[in-house]
């Protein structure tokens, strides 16, 4: 199983209206290796939908986005990357992208945006139905680490999950990338405690 940790910036909250501004990720092996990484804007055909507090997250205004890739190409683009970085020289894409789990913070709001911009181009989706999702994994995780006398964080935003692990990003604003890059720290950390957790078989029963 390959991790893909997206982020995604948007005009604005709502799938149906709002759009894709931005995609940025970071491909990982099993490992939580990094194998590449990816970003493009998207220009926004719904100009309209570009709403100024979305504005104030992302710091994209739409002269930014003038120059950018429609998003019929920006999905291409995207898929292309996967395939070359996962050096596939085929022409069956479904089998590798079964293989790809998205992973992120809150992920299946990313995922309902991106892939209703997949239903309005008309491209198949074809990504592993396994998702990981940081927000609900750092709940478990710190659900753990409380039961064993640490101190963990009330929130979980990404802010407060990534300082835990000392971790923090470079800007002010929301770069698609590097949520991308800080998301997949955090999970790898979580990860990283995986070996630790043995189960007791007295406790566990039968």
């Amino acid at each position: 199983m390959f991790y893909l940790v997206l982020d995604l910036e948007m005009s604005g909250p709502d799938p149906e209206w709002n759009e894709v501004i931005q995609i940025g990720a970071v491909l990982c092996n099993d490992n939580w290796e990094e194998l590449g990484q990816f970003i493009t804007n998207v220009y926004p055909e719904n100009s309209e939908s570009f709403s100024a507090p979305s504005q104030k997250i992302h710091d994209l205004s739409l002269a930014d986005l003038q120059d950018a890739p429609m998003l019929f190409e920006a999905i291409e683009k995207f898929e292309r990357w996967i395939l070359e970085t996962l050096k596939y020289k085929g022409t069956d894409k479904q089998n590798v992208f079964r293989n790809v789990a998205i992973c992120g913070q809150s992920v299946m709001y990313d995922i309902n945006f991106l892939r209703a911009g997949y239903r309005k181009e008309k491209v198949d989706w074809y990504f592993s139905h396994t998702q990981l999702d940081l927000h609900q994994l750092s709940f478990l995780m710190f659900k753990i680490l409380s039961a064993n006398g640490y101190d963990v964080p009330r929130k979980r935003s990404l802010e407060a999950i990534s300082a835990y692990f000392e971790l923090e990003r470079e800007g002010d604003t929301h770069n698609a990338l590097e949520d991308s890059i800080l998301t997949k720290d955090c999970l790898a950390a979580i990860f990283s405690y995986v070996p630790y957790l043995k189960l007791d078989e007295e406790a566990m029963g039968d």
